[in-house]
């Protein structure tokens, strides 16, 4: 943390006094004074890095300060700072360079100031970056979401752009660059500043070029952002005894949780996701305070639809005001809540049940939970409105299970549940785990309140007749969907498949083949096409399953022992278990599911957890044959294998893998030209092995 600044005695002081100069040169930025307070009070902040390929990310939390810092090394350098109020940031890009650059990020540290009446909150951070020369592309301020559209190569609205000003007056001798605005409704925006002591900003040819005072020198810069909007309330207390000794996943957490939201992920994700949150509650629900569970299940109560819809995403911010712009030709700050998404409306009763009915603690809570809310709204009315939502849309396959009758994804979206990229569930419409998990579970959870007697109070006799009706059918929902997904191949056919996508991908097919051993295959299709047929891609969403299910022994054996297979004939690697497997699908689908790919032969860590709480749950049960335990306990050694080798990423949203010398490597998702996006380094539900202990030993 300290090494730049031991070599650099003197420029703190240079800092400080460009500090100084920047305050009087009307920028909402830190007086020394400022600074020096805020370091005082910096001892009792949560402060933490993640370097991750040529990116290193430092995170600050203090109260009403929380910023995430993102310094990319490397051919295309950026200096990026996320701030979860108001899912704001601001960021600097720079052109792409001949020579790569290395950053090494010094102190960090809380900012704050009044600027016309208005707190600011914000970080100051020091660095040292080895260029010869930098020329700045552009700066982008506001909504995360303009800055993630941006990083993808998309441009942003007129009206959201900054212009640099070059710090002139002669005491700092173009020595610092800034960018400030408002938000465009007016009210206080978003500020970024570079300083540096040892270099100078310049324009040539209509660029602003960066070189330092003596070519060889690496430059000193000093990095300030800041935003007006609303800070967010951490947990005093959030978890409890019985979670994992892992300061990197603690940490992560911390700094993704509030009284308010929790927020999917840093930096890209920084506020609330429902589907994320839903699923992150359930596995950490073991090892999260109760006041954090139910401020979790609050937040996704709050921004139901009014027929119970989960929303997914939230505009807020200076996004909800371009939206409302656009589409009402008014500048309303007020959220604007996105329900495309398909599978987070099914999570929710599950996810309800396992807190009120089957938690002590929260079965101990349940009535004054459901009883309380804000603005004339219980939580209890809130839930009823979900439930029925789903029970009525069981009741067409219940009917008559035909393909056409399931949960399909909404009118012209191509994305409706967890792999929500386009290629994420092969061009299908009808996912698997929406229909043949999370249905049943919805279906199932639903009964279980109704058994209760929790929600008597929030319902009629009418609506628990028709609830009552949807729940009997849970059963028949999860047998019928399932046999739609079934795929059947030959041992023949599977084998060429195995041995033609080894040879494509230039990975070994010996392990994959021996475990095949020329018997014919059977698994479940990760969706179905718009005409009912199965795509057959191997996927991971089996998990979900063994973690809300009660599959029979022979049927858990077979479709777990499929997904443990080594790659490329099922899931396994030597660095995790990737989450889809096009190998038996036809050859046109093999390039859209690579290892490039955010869905693809890829591996995220949370769907690595799902399927060790699923097999841990499995194995709890008693009514398991011997030899069914012994397989799955081979299986869970195996996946837990895997899961102990990517250590070094275990908080990141997901990562990929190179092959050489007959083995995987990790590779961080987002470092490779191919890759379509990049990985958060703090992942919300990358964190939930909080609440699984290893059965093996991590070495």
């Amino acid at each position: 943390m300290g090494l730049a600044m031991v070599r650099r005695r003197g420029f703190r002081g240079a800092r400080l006094r460009s500090a100084l100069l920047l305050a009087l040169a009307a920028l909402p930025l830190a007086s020394p004074a400022q600074a020096l307070a805020s370091a005082q009070g910096a001892s009792t902040a949560l402060q933490f890095r993640i370097t991750e390929g040529n990116i290193e990310n430092a995170f600050l939390q203090d109260r009403d300060v929380a910023a995430h810092l993102l310094l990319n090394s490397g051919e295309k350098p950026r200096v990026l700072v996320a701030f979860p109020a108001g899912n704001s940031g601001a960021g600097v890009w720079f052109e792409p360079v001949s020579a790569p650059v290395q950053w090494t990020l010094g102190q960090v540290q809380p900012l704050r100031q009044t600027v016309d009446g208005h707190a600011w909150n914000g970080i100051a951070a020091d660095a040292t970056v080895m260029a010869d020369q930098l020329v700045l592309k552009d700066a982008v301020l506001g909504s995360v979401r303009v800055l993630r559209d941006y990083q993808l190569g998309q441009g942003y609205a007129a009206q959201v752009a900054a212009t640099p000003q070059i710090v002139a007056q002669p005491q700092l001798a173009e020595r610092s660059v800034r960018w400030q605005r408002q938000r465009v409704d007016g009210a206080p925006g978003y500020a970024i500043a570079l300083t540096v002591d040892n270099g100078r900003f310049q324009r040539e040819d209509g660029r602003i070029v960066l070189r330092p005072d003596r070519v060889g020198e690496a430059l000193r810069v000093h990095i300030e952002a800041s935003t007006g909007e609303t800070p967010l309330t951490p947990f005093a207390d959030l978890l409890n005894s019985d979670a994992q000794d892992d300061p990197r996943s603690r940490q992560a957490l911390q700094f993704l949780s509030y009284r308010e939201k929790f927020l999917a992920g840093s930096w890209r994700f920084d506020t609330y996701f429902g589907r994320d949150t839903l699923m992150s509650l359930r596995l950490l629900m073991p090892v999260l305070q109760p006041a954090a569970v139910d401020a979790g299940i609050a937040s996704v109560l709050a921004r139901l639809s009014p027929d119970g819809q989960v929303a997914h995403e939230e505009s807020i911010g200076e996004f909800a005001v371009l939206q409302h712009l656009k589409e009402q030709g008014k500048a309303s700050a007020d959220p604007v809540y996105d329900y495309v998404m398909v599978d987070d409306d099914y999570m929710l009763p599950a996810v309800a049940a396992a807190w009120l009915l089957e938690d002590p603690r929260g079965r101990q809570g349940a009535q004054a939970f459901l009883g309380s809310g804000e603005n004339g709204q219980r939580q209890g009315d809130a839930l009823v409105r979900n439930l029925m939502f789903v029970a009525a849309s069981s009741e067409a396959f219940a009917r008559k299970p035909v393909y056409s009758n399931l949960v399909a994804l909404k009118p012209g979206s191509k994305v409706g549940q967890w792999r929500d990229s386009n290629e994420g569930i092969g061009r299908g419409r009808y996912a698997y785990d929406v229909n043949a998990v999370w249905m049943p579970a919805a279906l199932r959870a639903i009964g279980q309140f109704l058994d209760a007697g929790l929600l008597d109070q929030y319902t009629t006799p009418a609506q628990r007749e028709r609830l009552r009706a949807a729940a009997a059918g849970a059963g028949d929902w999860e047998r019928h969907a399932t046999a739609l997904f079934t795929v059947h191949l030959s041992g023949a056919q599977a084998a060429r498949q195995v041995s033609d996508y080894a040879r494509e991908i230039g990975v070994s097919d010996t392990p994959a083949m021996a475990s095949l051993k020329g018997m014919p295959l059977e698994f479940l299709a990760i969706a179905l096409d718009a005409q009912g047929h199965p795509v057959p891609v191997l996927n991971s969403d089996e998990g979900f399953r063994l973690l809300f299910g009660r599959p029979d022994p022979a049927v858990l054996e077979r479709d777990v022992g499929n997904l443990m297979r080594p790659f490329p004939a099922g899931l396994r690697t030597e660095v995790g278990m990737v989450v889809a497997n096009p190998v038996y699908a036809s050859h046109d689908v093999w390039a859209r599911f690579g290892n490039s790919a955010y869905h693809g032969t890829v591996i995220w860590a949370w769907q690595q957890a799902v399927m060790a709480a699923g097999l841990k749950r499995q194995l709890d049960r008693g009514d398991l044959p011997a030899v069914t335990r012994t397989h799955l306990e081979a299986a869970q050694a195996q996946l837990w294998q895997g899961i102990c080798a990517a250590n070094a990423v275990r908080t990141s949203e997901l990562w990929s893998w190179s092959y050489r010398d007959g083995h995987y490597h990790i590779a961080p998702f987002g470092a490779g030209g191919a890759d379509e996006d990049e990985s958060n380094a703090a992942q919300l539900w990358s964190t939930v092995f909080l609440a699984l202990p290893p059965p093996v030993t991590c070495r």
